[in-house]
């Protein structure tokens, strides 16, 4: 009896804490289809799909989903490559420094954002290079191959090493093994890795603000939009943009891995 009322205690808890972190952003959700003339007040006074014909037709809007959207694929696209090269090469041996090289990797996901954005910012002004879109991707990429770093090596820690050596056994050279049999078991915790740099990527605003320069994407101009609050319609259609862009990766990220620890070849038992 009492273990179902401590049951009952921490579902009312879980969701309570959901309902409480989820209830600002139904707001911007509801507010993202106010009427005009009831921008300001609560509750909503009618429905309208306005603000994101208007949002949508700012030059300075797109402008900012273009290079966001830009940087994001890139940072990805890196943190991808070097994620999965540096996973497969700490995985499986035990060498002198494997630890300090492990810390390195997953140090600028651990770190304050501002603490990686200062050093960045002195890094690159010490090697004379100006703040633009190629320090925001070089910034957004360190942490995001933290992401796509640990979801491959914890698919290469359950996926069997009698499988790989099956296949040299069985003839197969270096890449027909690395095509035919790592990569399909990689494949699913990729995507998930990508799904989520891809939408860390686009979120990232303090990391950005310190790597930027004269460069605006859609965070740094929502954290301008604060000055004006005549655009407060706007801005919320925007906001609302940002939420749905970033939420869907990481749902299908989700999807993609609850399932992992059942991957051909797992050696759990």
């Amino acid at each position: 009896m009492h273990s179902e009322k401590a049951s009952l205690g921490l579902r009312i808890a879980a969701w309570g804490g959901l309902v409480f972190l989820h209830f600002p952003i139904l707001i911007i959700f509801m507010y993202a289809f106010n009427t005009e003339d009831a921008a300001f007040s609560f509750p909503p006074k009618g429905f309208t799909l306005k603000w994101i014909g208007v949002a949508f037709s700012r030059p300075d809007v797109l402008e900012a989903i273009k290079l966001s959207l830009q940087i994001a694929s890139i940072a990805t696209l890196i943190a991808m490559v070097l994620g999965t090269l540096a996973s497969a090469a700490l995985y499986r041996r035990d060498f002198f420094g494997k630890q300090g090289i492990s810390l390195m990797l997953i140090l600028p996901i651990a770190l304050p954002g501002i603490i990686t954005g200062i050093a960045l910012l002195a890094t690159f002004k010490k090697l004379g290079i100006e703040p633009g879109m190629f320090t925001i991707i070089v910034g957004h990429a360190t942490f995001c191959v933290v992401i796509v770093y640990n979801n491959v090596i914890a698919r290469l820690r359950r996926t069997s090493h009698s499988l790989i050596e099956a296949s040299m056994d069985l003839g197969a050279d270096g890449w027909q093994t690395f095509r035919y049999i790592i990569l399909p078991n990689l494949g699913s915790a990729l995507l998930a890795g990508g799904m989520l740099a891809f939408a860390l990527s686009f979120d990232e605003i303090i990391v950005t603000t310190f790597t930027a320069g004269h460069e605006r994407t859609l965070p740094l101009w929502l954290l301008n939009q604060l000055s004006r609050p005549r655009d407060v319609p706007v801005t919320n259609v925007v906001a609302m943009l940002v939420m749905i862009v970033t939420m869907l990766p990481i749902l299908g990220a989700y999807y993609l891995t609850r399932g992992g620890e059942s991957v051909a070849g797992s050696g759990g038992k």
